[in-house]
């Protein structure tokens, strides 16, 4: 097999840890790296799932070169925000549903 694919997750939440808990059990994937807007949130989130990289800011795991993908599990108003962000830092990109709030502008 391939190396596996290191996923990092933005937020603590309830749909993160679900998210955790499939990917420990994933024969293709790792948990590389999990970021909160709070160091000690992200601690006791990476003790919790046994993920030792620990990020305090969305930011940092963005820039984290252990990472290959990105789970977004942070509240719907910031989905499109960080999933351009992860983006742009060259993640793949899952977002927890919805996306955005709003159907997209189309262009003229």
């Amino acid at each position: 097999m391939s190396e596996k694919l290191a996923w990092g997750i933005l937020g603590t939440g309830a749909i993160a840890k679900a998210f955790a808990r499939g990917v420990a059990k994933s024969k293709s994937c790792t948990l590389a790296a999990v970021a909160s807007r709070r160091q000690v949130a992200a601690d006791e989130f990476g003790e919790e799932h046994h993920i030792a990289r620990r990020h305090g800011s969305y930011e940092t795991l963005l820039s984290d070169p252990q990472v290959s993908a990105v789970y977004i599990a942070l509240p719907h108003h910031v989905h499109a925000e960080w999933a351009i962000k992860a983006a742009e830092a060259k993640k793949h990109v899952l977002v927890e549903k919805p996306i955005g709030l709003s159907p997209p502008r189309r262009a003229r």
